[in-house]
């Protein structure tokens, strides 16, 4: 199996979509964040191209990345979003770089490392060196994700706007290139073990 890591393009409007069913079937709290896509599909993918060019941002967002990572059957397997900076408190205190998102029925497959893994070479290639992640302390599986990334514990603190209790963790982004694969945009999922 092969994971491609795309930009945001028209061309996956499917593959969305099935995302978004996914998460309406499954988890419909954690889709609302993708609705607009559903929409006007076209727009929502400019509007992310636009972030990531620091373009159209609304007030108080920074720019930031988006990758979707697709597999062999064109399925979105995972989401990574990469902020450019964290010059703002909401992020330097509550959201940090990197948020990644697996859907419903993509999870427990290794596929939020392989998103994890892609953000961070993004980030890499956007000139951070070193990144902070926060994950709900009751999401078992994104903060052992994040651990299994070299993710370094910080601390723990209740979130006002989450409502829930946050782990903080600080990634060093590697500065080269542990899997060649990336590089081509291309992960071979026996590489991380998927």
């Amino acid at each position: 199996m092969t994971i491609d890591i795309s930009k945001p393009e028209t061309t996956l409007r499917d593959a969305f979509l099935r995302m978004l069913d996914d998460y309406d079937a499954r988890d419909p709290e954690n889709g609302e964040f993708y609705a607009a896509g559903r929409a006007d599909f076209d727009a929502y993918v400019l509007s992310l191209l636009d972030m990531e060019r620091g373009v159209n941002l609304p007030r108080g967002w920074v720019p930031c990345s988006n990758r979707w990572l697709v597999d062999d059957a064109r399925e979105i397997v995972g989401v990574v979003r990469i902020r450019h900076n964290i010059d703002t408190p909401f992020l330097t205190e509550e959201a940090g770089h990197i948020g990644y998102d697996v859907p419903p029925s993509k999870r427990g497959r290794g596929h939020g490392v392989a998103s994890l893994r892609a953000g961070l070479a993004e980030a890499r290639r956007v000139g951070l060196t070193r990144v902070l992640l926060c994950a709900n302390t009751g999401n078992l599986a994104s903060w052992r994700t994040i651990e299994a990334c070299g993710g370094v514990f910080e601390r723990e603190f209740h979130s006002e706007f989450f409502g829930c209790a946050v782990r903080r963790y600080w990634i060093k982004v590697p500065q080269t290139q542990a899997h060649g694969a990336l590089a081509e945009q291309t992960v071979r999922a026996d590489e991380w073990g998927l």
